[in-house]
């Protein structure tokens, strides 16, 4: 998920440009369905528009989403897929920092997965470069290069790569080898560093943004979490052959995000309810919070005070008070399966994609985190994830 904000009245400042302010909003629910009362019917909306960009996995589109005076309504939607015989898996979201192009990874492609580029006016794919197995989350810079974590959910347990693609030719230029299912790509504040976790090597990545090169690893296991060699790519090469007992307690890490202040950086242990605080200075962990039942992603107010994340195990979202360093709301979702979350640029909403089960379509929940209450629901594709 990605978010974007526009004052009101502005004409063209949305996530998708003109035709997201021009077209007509289809009106979608915001209560909690037949029989149930409003989520948002006494909750004050704002009264300038936010909006942000969600992709469906099962649905093959991506999806623009207004929240303001109104309530949550949806914009549009944008098929992305490749082929009409089969699902291509719209993953991750990334926007260029100018607002001139948007950019999904099509997981599920043959024999890679690739990356397309969109232009923010029309909705006109300009681009598509094919990277590695299964991209996932991508971040890009203010220099033009885009960063996609290439997951390789399918393939065989080895180490994977991070790909870099320069976004004007949209060519793949490099593929830098981190390790096995590597996931969450965000970049520091001042953008010389991409961070990254690996699911099955228990490690979290820095990439120095400039020489594209490993820089830092450290592993997290639980209670053995040190400082590796830059070469290190699997966990096994430290921990030698005898893997079981080591792996027993895993953190199981799947997402990880620096702070605004680029001095922490903040890890999703999805296996054990935990999420590390990471100095980077010291690459040490500095604190642990403990979460609900499995932390998935997160994201940090612009401001630097709240860590909001989403518990997929659990349907809810944590809202945590950094200062104090503990957890100061858990907010029930409407559906299960939580996945994605974005925060507004003034740090007074959180925008969370949540996947549903089955047959239900994906929803976008926006949470007022100054009254940590969920104040609209919005129904997108399947499996809204990125």
């Amino acid at each position: 998920m990605y978010r974007s904000r526009r004052p009101a009245g502005a004409l063209i400042a949305c996530a998708l440009g003109a035709a997201c302010a021009s077209a007509p909003a289809d009106a979608i629910s915001t209560d909690g369905g037949p029989g149930e009362p409003s989520a948002a019917a006494t909750a004050p909306w704002p009264a300038d528009d936010y909006y942000v960009i969600v992709a469906a996995e099962s649905q093959d589109e991506v999806s623009v989403v207004r929240f303001g005076p109104d309530g949550g309504q949806l914009v549009k939607s944008v098929e992305v897929g490749l082929f009409l015989t089969e699902t291509d898996g719209p993953h991750g979201i990334a926007v260029d920092p100018d607002g001139s192009h948007w950019y999904v990874s099509i997981a599920h492609g043959t024999p890679f997965g690739q990356v397309h580029r969109y232009d923010v006016a029309t909705d006109e794919r300009v681009g598509a470069a094919v990277v590695g197995l299964f991209p996932a989350s991508m971040a890009v810079t203010d220099g033009g290069l885009l960063f996609a974590v290439n997951f390789n959910l399918h393939g065989d347990p080895v180490p994977s790569s991070v790909s870099v693609v320069d976004t004007e030719s949209m060519q793949e230029i490099a593929q830098i080898p981190t390790c096995a299912m590597p996931h969450g790509a965000r970049l520091s504040a001042n953008q010389t560093r991409l961070y990254s976790v690996c699911m099955r090597d228990e490690q979290l990545v820095e990439l120095d943004t400039r020489s594209l090169a490993v820089t830092r690893r450290m592993y997290l296991g639980p209670d053995e979490e040190r400082e590796l060699e830059a070469s290190t790519l699997e966990a096994r090469a430290t921990l030698g052959t005898n893997t079981a007992e080591a792996m027993a307690t895993r953190c199981g890490p799947t997402w990880v995000q620096p702070s605004p202040d680029g001095r922490h950086a903040y890890v999703a242990c999805n296996k054990n309810r935990e999420v590390l605080e990471i100095d980077l200075e010291g690459w040490t962990i500095a604190r642990r919070f403990e979460t609900g039942p499995g932390p998935y992603n997160l994201d940090i107010t612009p401001d630097g005070g709240q860590l909001v994340i989403t518990y997929k195990g659990g349907a809810a979202i944590g809202v945590f008070d950094l200062e104090a360093g503990r957890e100061i709301a858990a907010i029930q979702t409407h559906r299960t399966l939580p996945h994605g979350v974005a925060l507004s640029s003034d740090s007074r909403y959180g925008f969370v994609s949540v996947e549903g089960v089955g047959g239900e379509p994906g929803t976008v929940e926006m949470i007022d985190l100054s009254s940590l209450a969920t104040v609209g629901r919005v129904d997108v594709g399947k499996q809204a994830g990125g």
